[in-house]
């Protein structure tokens, strides 16, 4: 079983990705050892995960995803995002 996922970082940006063991990759992110993107950016939680069955499943939705514009990211997989002080929404 294979995740993609979204996460709401400090400063209300999105990152996606996906991992095979979500609660793992997301104590990993918010170590500081997800990825750059996460190092500079603070997750603060997931606001979407999707289950597909293979690796190779969740590289083609996760590009999928990524190259969606934020605010049809937020429209078409329904994603709760409340705006955090300082951050900007949309």
């Amino acid at each position: 079983m294979w995740f993609i996922y979204i996460i709401l970082c400090r400063g209300d940006s999105l990152y996606t990705g996906v991992t095979n063991n979500l609660n793992k990759r997301m104590e990993t992110h918010r170590k500081g050892n997800g990825g750059a993107y996460t190092k500079s950016h603070i997750p603060i939680r997931i606001v979407y995960s999707e289950r597909v069955l293979t690796k190779s499943e969740a590289l083609k939705r996760e590009y999928e995803i990524k190259s969606w514009s934020r605010k049809k990211k937020i429209n078409t997989l329904h994603l709760s995002i409340n705006t955090s002080p300082g951050g900007s929404s949309g």
